[in-house]
């Protein structure tokens, strides 16, 4: 293989980066980020800051970052939209149950969530920008396209209207860019990096291999997952400009060298670059003895009789507490949005049956079949057959979590999901949240709900995804929260959270205020919005 090493120590990596817009700064400070000074010293700036933004697309870190990173992700993911898409709840509440898990969203966790999703990795992005500029290493600045790109996404679809095109500019107010604005540019950005990486993919060239802990330079892989994550966000925007979607989404389809279609080909955080990274929700589990199985999973897993249903969970530590499911273990769940305890009351419950040497998955092979599934049901033939890729995505869930287990058989069934109850000192009681069979029939709109039942599933542990789908479609069906402290901000039971707040640091400066003010005019389609969490996202139309 040729290998590109043109990458040293540039004066152009040497640039200040300012604040990215409205007065961040309490949550613009990367304590995990290498300063000008090591990075000089130690030869290795440039990879180092593909590393860097690498482990900020989902917070992750090695047992060396101790619990810093484990409590980032939490905060910022774990106890919103893993919780929000029904995968977990938790053996704890936090702030006697005013915390985001029952959508009183607490200003440090959303600024967290900012900070993770956006502005940590805006540093390095400038200055991988820069340092490509100076030197022409086009191939470095395509990488950190899509890195911030992963990462970026995730700040539009959970905020709204966010800097992007002039995220790199020097200046203290950068003004937001409406949705549509983000997606278009968003598009254009990944267009033109799959470009720069094609030929030198097609060459066999590698890039960045010493420092790159997903792919290890593999530059077709990254082109593939670059085209994958397009198919995605394409998919996103299906409800609200279908031309826009097809246009992306089947240049995603048809690129000559593809999409993720195999189980190795996954974008994920494990091993590489030298590091082992830990599971974040593996920690949460078994040392914080927080994270435990959502009464939604409860519901579709035992009710499917799903053959992942022990891969995803452990039985519970009392039987006693439960019935015995199909494979005649008890499992049990913990309500949503609870306001109980103190890593007290749901102790016995299913743990996530994660490792911490599990991978923490980007996106994953079954996720892409899913995706064409929908398109196809949408577009037609162009994309294939919607019932073939919907069998497919499931097939291949199986196989990435070692199940072995008839299709046919699975989607045949004719099970159904079923009611969640639990018994004792603090007892609840949830109805089936649909009845829904996983043989794929019926009309349009029935089909795109067992589409999305089984993409979310397989989408199993990434709940910021599956809440962005849920959001988007409507689907799958999901056990309410038990107590919704959040009212006053916008949410409520049947609709749940639409969107996080904005951090208030964003109005705290008058500079800032002004900024903060026109982006609240960006919401719906420029008719204003207000800064709630039921303000509904462009992406977010279909009713």
């Amino acid at each position: 293989m040729k290998n590109i090493n043109k990458y040293k120590i540039l004066a152009g990596v040497c640039l200040m980066s300012m604040m990215a817009s409205c007065d961040y700064e309490e949550i613009n400070t990367n304590a995990f980020e290498m300063t000008e000074e090591e990075g000089i010293r130690d030869g290795f700036a440039v990879g180092g800051l593909i590393t860097s933004m690498e482990k900020a697309v989902v917070p992750v870190g090695t047992q060396a970052d101790d619990t810093d990173m484990i409590n980032e992700y939490q905060t910022s993911y774990h106890l919103s939209a893993d919780n929000w898409s029904g995968f977990f709840s938790e053996n704890n509440s936090w702030g006697n149950g005013q915390n985001n898990t029952s959508y009183f969203l607490k200003d440090a966790w959303v600024s967290s969530t900012y900070k993770w999703s956006y502005t940590q990795l805006l540093d390095s992005w400038k200055k991988l920008k820069a340092s490509a500029e100076a030197n022409g290493t086009p191939e470095v600045y395509a990488l950190a396209q899509i890195l911030k790109i992963s990462a970026w996404h995730k700040a539009l679809e959970t905020f709204g209207p966010m800097p992007y095109s002039h995220a790199a500019d020097a200046s203290l107010s950068i003004p937001f860019d409406s949705e549509k604005d983000v997606y278009t540019a968003i598009f254009k950005d990944l267009t033109e990096a799959i470009a720069v990486l094609t030929p030198l993919a097609d060459n066999g060239v590698k890039v960045m291999s010493r420092y790159d802990a997903v792919y290890e330079g593999d530059l077709k892989k990254w082109v593939k997952y670059a085209n994958s994550l397009m198919l995605r966000l394409a998919i996103h925007i299906r409800f609200a400009d279908s031309d826009m979607a097809k246009t992306y989404a089947s240049q995603a389809k048809n690129h000559t060298i593809g999409l993720i279609t195999a189980a190795d080909e996954a974008a994920k955080m494990g091993t590489g670059a030298g590091l082992v990274f830990r599971n974040n929700i593996e920690w949460l589990s078994e040392q914080y003895n927080e994270a435990r199985m959502g009464s939604s999973m409860y519901s579709y897993l035992v009710g499917y009789k799903d053959p992942r249903l022990s891969a995803y969970f452990k039985p519970a530590s009392d039987s006693s507490i439960g019935e015995p499911a199909y494979d005649g273990q008890v499992y049990q769940a913990v309500p949503a949005g609870h306001t109980y305890g103190q890593n007290q009351v749901y102790t016995t419950c299913s743990k996530p049956n994660i490792q911490s040497q599990t991978p923490t998955y980007w996106l994953r092979a079954s996720e892409v079949s899913f995706l064409l599934a929908e398109a196809a049901l949408a577009w037609g033939a162009e994309f294939g057959d919607p019932e073939t890729l919907y069998k497919q995505g499931i097939a291949m869930s199986f196989s990435e979590n070692n199940v072995s287990s008839s299709v046919d058989s699975y989607i045949s069934s004719g099970n159904k999901p079923i009611g969640h109850k639990i018994n004792g000192q603090y007892p609840c009681d949830f109805p089936a949240p649909c009845s829904t069979t996983a043989e794929f029939s019926g009309n349009d709109e029935e089909k795109l709900e067992k589409i999305m039942i089984q993409k979310w599933i397989a989408l199993y542990p990434n709940g910021q995804e599956a809440w962005t789908e849920w959001r988007r479609t409507g689907y799958p069906k999901l056990n309410p929260v038990m107590v919704n402290m959040g009212e006053f901000q916008g949410a409520d039971k049947k609709n749940g959270v639409r969107r996080m707040i904005y951090p208030s640091s964003f109005y705290s400066s008058t500079e800032g205020k002004a900024v903060y003010d026109a982006a609240l005019q960006l919401f719906n389609n420029g008719a204003g919005g207000a800064d709630k969490s039921s303000t509904r996202l462009w992406f977010d139309c279909k009713r």
